[in-house]
């Protein structure tokens, strides 16, 4: 499945072959604990990658938070999403599967794809707080470990600091989600023949 042999995309897309989900999360964030207990999305961030490497499509969404509606001024900070941004967005449930039609959860083979562990429990915890179904997070891999794993290395690294020992450069702007799922399915398709599944 070599992304040299271009010709295999079609191929991969007529026989309903496994599409990646490159995908990365915004929450909501405090210097200290949340208050009420949990960190609500306020953006999702994905492409979709094809099995030779290609990418197919992508999804951004703000997210309107409930428990907490008021960012912090440290989340506004930290992540460049104003209180807009968010007041202006649809509530988890409604993005979520706006996000699940993008993906095609019930037609086709995929798999999430996130830097880390932290965005499946985001997304598993923000289900739970909404009563929502969580049976199409299981085909879930954390990149960041495999990454490590086909390197060789036992030090965990950062995006960031991954792309630039890649001799990639970071795009976009750090911590948004469609910033660092474009930069993470940059290692992706990097090796793409080489992630375990």
């Amino acid at each position: 499945m070599g992304r040299s042999n271009r010709n295999q995309g079609s191929y991969f897309r007529k026989f309903n072959f496994v599409r990646f989900i490159i995908y990365d999360l915004e929450a909501t964030c405090w210097l200290g604990r949340p208050p009420g207990g949990i960190n609500e999305i306020i953006e999702i961030g994905a492409v979709m990658v094809d099995p030779t490497g290609d990418v197919l499509s992508s999804f951004s969404k703000f997210v309107k938070p409930t428990v907490n509606p008021r960012l912090s001024g440290f989340c506004k900070k930290l992540t460049s999403i104003s209180q807009e941004n968010v007041d202006r967005a649809d509530k988890y449930p409604k993005v979520i599967d706006q996000f699940k039609d993008w993906i095609n959860v019930y037609e086709e083979d995929y798999r999430l794809c996130s830097w880390g562990k932290y965005d499946k429990v985001m997304l598993t915890d923000n289900c739970n707080l909404h009563k929502m179904e969580l049976e199409w997070l299981e085909s879930s891999t954390d990149l960041k470990s495999e990454y490590h794993e086909i390197k060789g290395e036992h030090k965990l690294t950062g995006l960031k600091n991954t792309l630039k020992k890649e001799g990639m450069e970071f795009t976009g702007t750090h911590h948004r989600a469609i910033s660092d799922a474009e930069n993470t399915a940059k290692i992706f398709i990097k090796y793409v023949d080489e992630w375990r599944w």
